[in-house]
């Protein structure tokens, strides 16, 4: 069976700083392309950062220099370190697995920037 579990969440003040886990299980976490979705109210879904098996990480532009996704293959971890947040960084953030054909997610966790 396989599960993608996220931690890390919270309330955190404008300038703050949080960061997430995914913890993974089920899979070959190492072959696995990873990512991080987010999702804010009454928006899509959209892809935040990824990661390659061979640890090429993307960003999109809203998040590039603040944002950075990290892996760990022998925890079976995927993490993403935010800095300087900003109050429309506030959504649930999903993890998401991808590797020829086939995508998992996680259940998510509620990131709120507020002050």
């Amino acid at each position: 069976q396989v599960q993608l579990v996220e931690s890390g969440g919270g309330l955190v003040q404008p300038g703050g700083s949080l960061t997430l886990s995914c913890t993974t299980s089920g899979i070959i976490f190492s072959t696995y392309v990873m990512n991080w979705y987010r999702q804010a109210p009454g928006k899509q879904r959209e892809l935040v950062a990824e990661i390659t098996s061979a640890g090429s990480a993307n960003y999109v532009d809203s998040v590039k220099g603040r944002f950075t996704i990290s892996r760990d293959n022998a925890k079976n971890t995927v993490y993403l370190q935010m800095n300087s947040l900003k109050p429309e960084d506030t959504a649930v953030y999903y993890c998401h697995a991808r590797f020829v054909g086939r995508g998992y997610w996680g259940q998510g966790t509620q990131v709120t920037v507020s002050s």
